[in-house]
């Protein structure tokens, strides 16, 4: 522990009958969970304690676990970094929180030149168990900084995990799942639907798989690829595209970094046809780099050009325009036509 005081005592975890929470409140109890179960997990940030961080995520961690394993840091992210940095280097498990995405550049270099390189500085004689927690993404009506898209920077670096979930169920599974990985991962939380929607969450502590893309709709004539708030808008998309009768096999990559490619290449053998669709800026988006996959892996698979429907290549615009800069059904039920129109 950081000091000699002895932590509050807490019994085992034990499941829960299964009720329906959203995404937020999901996060909320795989932090519970994990702190229960292990005592070397401990959740730092701006706020997280007394007020139970800026969109409540660890509300009432600091009243159950204490204000050791809960700590209410300075209104500094580089000191937050170096922090946990440093505690998964000594044993610990810390599950660092930045208060918006846009207040993740102040921590790079902790990120990428220290967590990212642990392992492989010390020829594995140390790790780096540590997840930052990261609200992510637009659709808020909120200022400047505070609607980045930014997981591509992070899917350049080696070492790194990049984890985005896209529902309660998987928010759930998933950040068990980071919280008991040995290396670093950055998880983003698409904040657009953190209160969006419930869905049915067993409490009982079972992670879900990283590293895996989820298939949540099959079809055969065309693949939609996308991850995080996009996922709503894509299933809604396949909807209104079966109506025409087009059918959709719609993928959810939720591990970005690494990628499992080889579900995606599946897909498009059956469909031969592929529309990746992410909030971010258009321009070196991830999305370009599971097009060019496709372009050096399934090329003889795909009968049409591969559509991508992205953010557009300007910061996101305040606060009028914003829900136009996001990629809608509209948008994405038009590049579908195309793909099926061009062959």
């Amino acid at each position: 522990m950081p000091n000699n005081e002895s932590p509050p005592a807490t019994a085992a975890p034990v499941a829960s009958t299964p009720v329906a929470i959203t995404l937020i409140e999901a996060i909320t109890q795989a932090l519970a969970w994990e702190m229960q179960d292990d005592d070397s997990v401990v959740v730092l940030g701006e706020d997280v304690g007394v007020n139970g961080g800026v969109f409540r995520a660890t509300a009432g961690l600091s009243a159950t676990f204490g204000t050791q394993r809960v700590l209410d840091t300075p209104l500094d992210e580089t000191t937050i970094a170096g922090l946990t940095v440093g505690m998964a280097s000594q044993g610990m498990k810390p599950v660092a929180e930045a208060q918006f995405d846009g207040f993740m550049y102040p921590m790079v270099d902790f990120i990428v030149c220290h967590a990212a390189r642990m392992r492989y500085r010390t020829r594995g004689r140390l790790s780096c168990p540590m997840v930052l927690r990261v609200p992510w993404g637009g659709g808020i009506r909120a200022p400047e900084h505070h609607s980045e898209a930014n997981e591509s920077i992070f899917t350049n670096v080696p070492g790194l995990r990049v984890v985005m979930p896209s529902s309660p169920q998987r928010a759930y599974g998933l950040l068990l799942a980071a919280i008991r990985d040995p290396d670093p991962v950055i998880f983003f939380e698409p904040k657009r639907i953190y209160r969006q929607y419930k869905e049915v969450v067993a409490d009982d502590g079972e992670a879900l798989p990283l590293d895996v893309c989820y298939v949540l709709r099959d079809g055969s004539d065309l693949t939609l690829v996308t991850w995080g708030a996009q996922v709503k808008e894509t299933l809604e998309a396949a909807e209104k595209l079966a109506s025409e009768g087009i059918s959709a096999e719609v993928i959810d990559v939720a591990t970005l970094r690494p990628l499992d490619f080889a579900t995606i290449a599946e897909s498009v053998s059956k469909t031969g046809r592929c529309v990746i669709v992410h909030e971010a800026p258009k321009t070196a988006g991830f999305g370009a780099e599971i097009a060019a996959r496709l372009a050096e892996e399934s090329i003889y698979d795909l009968r049409a050009p591969v559509e991508r429907v992205t953010g557009y290549d300007t910061h996101i615009p305040l606060f009028r325009l914003e829900m136009k800069y996001l990629p809608s059904v509209e948008r994405i039920v038009a590049a579908a036509r195309r793909a099926v129109a061009a062959g």
